[in-house]
C-alpha cells in the first residue's frame, strides 16, 4: 500500500513539474510524459521534441474605399487585392439575384468595368479600383448571389487582383471618408 501511495505522489510531482506550456506554439522545448504499465511497476518516460519555430512575417491588410461603393483590402505580402461592394451598397441594391465576375487572366486599369450585381430592385456595374491582373474570382457567387447580401465583405468577394501598381492604394478613400461621402450630415 505504502508503494502505491508513494508511486502516486511522486507522479503528481512529474506531471507538475513537466507540465506543457500555456500557448500551444510556444519556442521552448517541452516534454511529453508517457506512462507504461507493466505488470508490476509502472515506469516514467520522458521524450523531448523540439517546437517547430515559426517564422514571423508582418502582415498588413489595408481596406480602401471607392465613391462608387467597392472596397479593396490589399494584402501586401502577396500583393493581391480583394475586391468586394460594401455593406452600404448591398443594402441599397436591396435581394442581389445575380453576379457577372471577370474573367481569370483580364488585365484591368483602374475604373474599368470588372462586371455586374443585378438584385429586384436595380443593376449596378462593378469598377475596377485598382489596376492589375484579375488572378482568382469568387465562383460561389454564381450559385449563391446572395452571398453579396449576407456577408459583402466577407464571403460576398468578388475578385482578387494582384496590383500593378499599389501606389493606387494610396488614392483610394478610408473608411472615414467613404462613410462621410454617402451619410447625411
Amino acid at each position: 500500500m505504502r508503494i502505491g501511495i508513494s508511486f502516486l505522489w511522486w507522479l503528481g510531482l512529474m506531471t507538475r513539474k513537466y507540465k506543457l506550456p500555456s500557448a500551444p506554439n510556444s519556442p521552448e522545448t517541452f516534454m511529453f510524459r508517457q506512462l507504461t504499465f507493466t505488470r508490476s511497476s509502472a515506469c516514467l518516460r520522458r521524450t523531448t521534441l523540439p517546437t517547430p519555430r515559426l517564422a514571423l512575417r508582418r502582415t498588413l491588410i489595408t481596406k480602401k474605399y471607392t465613391a462608387e461603393h467597392e472596397l479593396v483590402a490589399f494584402d501586401d505580402t502577396n500583393g493581391l487585392g480583394t475586391i468586394s461592394i460594401t455593406d452600404h451598397a448591398q443594402s441599397s441594391l436591396g435581394d442581389v439575384v445575380f453576379v457577372e465576375l471577370p474573367t481569370i487572366g483580364t488585365a484591368v486599369r483602374q475604373g474599368d468595368q470588372i462586371g455586374a450585381v443585378e438584385s429586384v430592385k436595380a443593376a449596378s456595374d462593378i469598377y475596377a479600383p485598382v489596376s492589375g491582373k484579375i488572378e482568382e474570382i469568387n465562383e460561389t457567387l454564381s450559385s449563391q448571389p446572395n452571398l453579396l447580401n449576407k456577408s459583402p465583405e466577407g464571403k460576398g468577394w468578388l475578385c482578387k487582383i494582384k496590383l500593378s501598381d499599389p501606389s493606387e492604394i494610396e488614392k483610394l478613400m478610408t473608411e472615414e471618408e467613404y462613410k462621410s461621402s454617402y451619410e447625411i450630415v
